[in-house]
């Protein structure tokens, strides 16, 4: 029997088909099982790991690489669910198993942005201009995920086997279709399938152990072979590789390691020639996205790391737990505008 994922956008009835879809098919839910199995693995509090998952990335990271550590500690767990039949996970680490373990089938639940407004605005019995905000923060969190896993939008159809427009279908259609496609030959176990699941748990295992060194990687692996990208630019590359490979040899059950820079292995246009010390911690608060988030990279691009919200609630939410040095605020914002923050 096929495992299933679904993601979904906020207001679009995910837990509501979850829900229906593991009581038709009697699938085993287990988005608290692959927290616990995580948290116990890694000895890592299960609030970090939902951190991890909702972000936003914190300052230091580049640094601490915490984040890093704590997703490759999810996908080990993950890896270990995905050696069974029959599970149902809902949510945001669904994202984490690849594309070659066929028998997961990936489902996304999406809506047109006013639906989910109106919906918002009834079940929260909130105002428009609320449900507004509201609808634009989940799915900024949502975009900073699969940002950050694939450089690609929450909602593009290439990361799933079926998108369903929730604006469009009742829950009912949504669950019987989720449920008429687990039945089919495509998504059964088969040998080469389950071969993808051993070969994602050994990538997994390499991975965690990478993270634990501070690598920012990219791992994949095909019968002990494993193919290890580099995402972080690096001015020694031959020692980190020859770093990266020893550590990999050390995980059971590998037999070959391919190290190369991956597609975000991108040097820097100017390089540092001495130590300045710590660069200034920085906040970028915008609404527009595309604008921040290339700011950021450019900033990255120079030793300069810096932090992005999208909006002044979420300003307010991080200068909670973290004090910048510098902000940059776009001071026309719907909602808190950057002079208040």
């Amino acid at each position: 029997m096929a495992s299933i994922t679904i993601f979904s956008g906020s207001f679009c009835s995910g837990e509501e088909v979850a829900g229906a879809v593991a009581g038709r098919l009697g699938c085993r839910r287990c988005e608290k099982e692959v927290l616990a199995l995580a948290s116990s693995r890694c000895n890592v509090a299960e609030e970090r790991l939902l951190r991890a998952m909702h972000g936003p990335t914190a300052f230091f990271d580049r640094l601490t690489h915490e984040r890093e550590r704590n997703i490759a500690c999810l996908r080990l767990a993950l890896a270990e669910l995905a050696r069974e039949d029959g599970f149902l996970l809902h949510g945001f680490a669904g994202h984490l198993i690849p594309p070659r373990v066929t028998h997961v089938l990936k489902v996304c639940l999406v809506a047109r942005f006013d639906h989910r407004v109106a919906v918002a605005m009834r079940e929260r019995e909130i105002s428009e201009k609320e449900a507004e905000r509201l609808v634009r923060r989940d799915d900024e969190e949502r975009m900073q995920w699969t940002q950050h896993l694939f450089g690609r939008e929450p909602y593009e159809e290439s990361l799933y086997d079926i998108l369903l427009p929730m604006d469009t279908m009742t829950v009912d259609e949504a669950v019987e279709v989720i449920c008429e496609n687990a039945g089919k030959e495509a998504v059964a176990p088969t040998p080469d399938s389950r071969r993808a699941a051993e070969d994602f748990l050994l990538a997994a295992r390499v991975h965690l152990e990478l993270a634990k060194l501070g690598q920012d990687v990219e791992v994949s692996a095909e019968e002990g072979v494993l193919e290890i990208r580099i995402n972080r630019y690096v001015t020694r590359l031959e020692h980190v590789s020859s770093r990266i490979e020893a550590a990999a040899r050390k995980v059971e059950g590998v037999r070959e390691v391919h190290v190369a820079p991956g597609t975000r292995f991108i040097p820097p246009p100017l390089l540092r020639t001495a130590d300045l010390g710590p660069p200034p911690r920085a906040l970028l608060v915008d609404d527009e996205r595309d604008f921040v988030q290339t700011l950021s990279e450019r900033l990255q691009t120079r030793n300069l790391e810096s932090a992005v919200v999208f909006n002044g609630e979420e300003a307010l939410d991080f200068l909670a737990g973290e004090e910048p040095e510098v902000m940059v605020l776009d001071l026309k914002m719907p909602g808190i505008d950057g002079i208040e923050v």
